[in-house]
């Protein structure tokens, strides 16, 4: 069986097609809000839990109504899919894998609809979705597989206002790859964004630093703009969400390089198990570390490691990786913030210090894997900071 895999373009609508798309995006946002709302109030004032069954024969009722006639202007089924969506929402907040699910805003929330192979024609390189009468002016980027045909097709426009089309297809390249005897650790930084077990370091980009003073006075302009739904504002707001956009561009980009090629050239990946939502809490450091994007650099390596039959470890965070002697295991006492390279008094080892780190973690997670469960080490430092969380603290500060 061969992995379902989505494949994004980009679009340019029509004036009709933008119109009809954005009345889509409306009827999904005001159908998923009023959903939530019933099964919130059903379950506050009358301790009745509501399903997707129930909902969707609320939506059938809203549409016979003179106030929300207009939903049956667009096609039911992005419409259905909200209600689908919501329930997922709410299997997950039951599971506690999430919060509760919250409303979505007219001006805040991902604009997008989703369509099922019902409601689309995918026709000989051509799209068509339902209610349009011509196809979608896609800039076909990359091919799809051959002859596949897509599941469900994603439309989205993002707050830069560009135009996005996700195809659902069966893709028969994503398989496992042929086994590899190579492994590698990942000491992940905010100077170095990544050092290798193998030696090899990987500057870390900046992205946002490198575009700061054009963000910093697209966000001035902003701000001077009158509150409300003026032209002028929605222009400085576009703005500023392009910039966002060139960003998150080029660090995906970049990130995704890199773990594409860590994937096909190793079988074993070893990193740190970092709680980046508990480091984002440092004002000083929420900037830099957002920038570098370790919990996409994680994602990106979990999912592709599925894919292709690869193995991505992630070692306790607690584990005294910059600390630890590579070579004969001596700890050493303490590792001021500012020692890049230091000796040990062991065995006269000179290292640098984010290579050795990333030799540890690959013993480390190698042992792991050898046993097949993990162990929780000491903490590492006096008042509970990582070895990681020293490292950002030093080079930021």
């Amino acid at each position: 069986m061969h992995a379902k895999r989505a494949f994004k373009y980009r679009f340019y609508p029509t004036d009709a097609q933008a119109a009809e798309l954005s009345r889509t995006f409306g009827c999904v946002r005001k159908v998923f809000n009023m959903a939530l709302a019933a099964r919130t109030e059903a379950w506050m004032l009358r301790r009745e839990r509501i399903n997707y069954n129930a909902t969707s024969a609320m939506l059938t009722a809203w549409k016979k109504t003179g106030e929300l006639a207009y939903l049956n202007e667009v096609s039911s089924v992005p419409l259905q899919q909200a209600l689908r969506h919501l329930q997922t929402a709410f299997t997950n907040f039951f599971s506690k894998r999430a919060k509760y699910p919250r409303f979505k805003s007219r001006k805040k929330s991902r604009k997008s609809a989703e369509y099922t192979a019902s409601a689309f024609r995918f026709r000989l390189g051509e799209l068509t979705l339902a209610k349009m009468a011509e196809p979608l002016e896609i800039v076909w980027s990359r091919p799809l597989p051959e002859g596949a045909q897509p599941s469900t097709v994603t439309v989205s426009q993002d707050a830069a206002g560009r135009w996005f089309v996700s195809l659902l297809v069966e893709d028969p390249d994503v398989r496992p790859l042929p086994g590899a005897e190579t492994a590698v650790g990942i000491d992940a930084g905010l100077d170095r964004l990544l050092t290798f077990s193998t030696g090899e370091k990987i500057t870390n980009p900046r992205h946002e630093r490198k575009d700061r003073a054009r963000l910093g006075k697209a966000q001035k302009e902003l701000s001077r703009k009158v509150k409300g739904d003026g032209a002028n504002r929605a222009k400085a707001r576009r703005k500023v969400a392009r910039i966002h956009a060139r960003i998150a561009d080029r660090r995906r980009d970049h990130l995704h390089k890199i773990t594409t090629r860590l994937v096909r050239d190793n079988q074993t990946i070893v990193i740190e198990d970092l709680t980046v939502r508990n480091l984002m809490k440092n004002r000083k450091l929420a900037r830099a570390i957002s920038d570098a994007a370790w919990s996409e650099f994680r994602s990106m390596l979990e999912y592709k490691a599925e894919w292709y039959g690869r193995e991505v470890i992630a070692v306790d965070r607690w584990f005294p990786s910059s600390r630890l002697c590579s070579k004969c295991g001596v700890l050493q006492d303490r590792m001021p913030l500012h020692v890049r390279t230091w000796t040990c008094g062991g065995c006269g080892t000179n290292h640098d210090r984010d290579e050795n780190a990333a030799n540890n973690l690959l013993a480390a997670g190698l042992a792991v894997s050898a046993c097949g469960a993990g162990v929780r080490p000491q903490r590492s430092t006096p008042g509970g900071r990582s070895a990681m969380k020293q490292e950002a603290l030093r080079r930021e500060l």
